[in-house]
């Protein structure tokens, strides 16, 4: 018997179908502010066949996951795992799940990423107070003591290294700060976790985030999250429900927890890639992993010196994950990039926000984070200038 379409069936439209060649991207050293580069090992992982994302072996492989994220992260909280989204999903998880509306939330602002938990936490219907200084600039602890005594926030949002500036926060003392103005101290880890060292328990901080494509040298679209059991107590103590579904840790947890109950299809690839970039973290031991962060950046520092070029952050807080670098007077910074990106392969950063204009910004990032990447800019960067 031969089958035949509906009469009723409309005809294809076919206006819109094109005819493309398999997908060919350019090859790019990523010395940007993220992402970085991908190490071998995590691109083959997340080239592998997906399984379902219940499948026992999934499942075993998220418990690989969250311990790899406890050792990186050093900390012991229950509630650690990657969310499904980018490192600005994992932000607004930390606020949608504490923060309820009528809540103090205090954000010290240095640089863009601060400007940005200040709009998120926002929208969660928080009262926001924020406390400032220059892009570029830290807070000390006496700061941040005078904030708390005016606004005695329930929650404390720092950004710990700004990826606008290319600053560390010292956090040092902020956590026992936190617990005697009864407040929760929430941090941004984006552009520190896996290159320089953070101490999640030790510093008492009770929710961070960070992302999958800059020192851990995974993929964008996955990020890691914590939160402290002073953090559950707020959550289990909410009179509102939480407001995202999508990033409701209660929710969540019974997905990452022991029920393993369908919450959302994971990103099944993108867990592979996640567990071996975590996995080659362990194996690369945290300390020499800090250790060779901190020597690429203080050569490409020196460096740079050599070719007059001047950082834009005090050597005491400058991230050896990214550094800023002031463009000089009469060169045009645009264009600068675009030829490095043009006729190099080679990917640096513009500005952002006050800094637009005035400053590159350079990662030296996980997998990146070699001699021969920092002697590679350097040498594009003399011929382009």
């Amino acid at each position: 018997m031969t089958l035949t379409p509906s009469t009723s069936t409309p005809a294809v439209d076919e206006t819109h179908r094109v005819q493309l060649s398999d997908l060919k991207m350019p090859t790019r050293l990523l010395l940007g502010p993220g992402p970085s580069n991908a190490d071998p090992a995590v691109l083959s992982a997340v080239s592998m066949e997906p399984i379902g994302h219940l499948d026992p072996a999934y499942l075993a492989l998220m418990d690989e996951v969250t311990t790899l994220m406890r050792y990186v992260w050093q900390t012991e909280n229950q509630i650690t795992f990657p969310v499904s989204g980018t490192g600005s999903a994992a932000m607004e998880a930390t606020l949608a799940n504490v923060v309820e509306p009528g809540d103090g939330v205090l954000v010290g602002v240095k640089g863009y990423f601060g400007h940005r938990l200040v709009d998120m936490a926002g929208r969660y219907g928080a009262k926001v107070s924020t406390i400032t200084k220059p892009w570029g600039e830290v807070f000390s602890l006496a700061e941040l003591r005078a904030a708390l005594e005016t606004h005695r926030p329930a929650v404390l949002a720092l950004v710990h290294a700004e990826t606008s500036t290319g600053a560390r926060q010292p956090l040092e003392g902020v956590g026992d700060l936190c617990r005697e103005f009864d407040c929760l101290l929430l941090v941004d880890t984006v552009t520190s976790m896996g290159g320089v060292p953070v101490f999640i328990d030790k510093w008492g901080v009770d929710l961070a985030y960070s992302c999958g494509q800059k020192g851990l040298s995974c993929l964008p679209g996955i990020s890691p999250f914590t939160m402290s059991s002073r953090a559950i107590e707020k959550l289990t103590g909410r009179k509102t429900q939480v407001a995202n579904w999508y990033l409701d840790v209660s929710l969540l947890l019974k997905y990452w927890g022991s029920e393993r109950t369908y919450h959302h299809t994971a990103p099944v690839n993108l867990t592979y890639a996640l567990r071996e970039a975590l996995r080659l973290i362990a194996e690369e031991g945290l300390e020499a992993r800090w250790q060779r962060h901190q020597t690429h950046a203080e050569y490409l520092w020196s460096e740079l010196a050599k070719l007059g070029l001047t950082c834009h952050v005090d050597p005491a807080y400058r991230l050896p994950t990214l550094t800023t670098v002031k463009i000089p007077a009469g060169v045009d910074g645009k264009a600068v990039t675009r030829k490095l990106l043009n006729d190099y392969n080679i990917e640096i950063g513009g500005g952002l926000g006050e800094l637009a204009g005035k400053v590159w910004r350079i990662g030296l990032m996980g997998y990146n984070s070699r001699k021969e990447n920092v002697d590679t800019l350097l040498g594009a960067l003399k011929e382009v200038l």
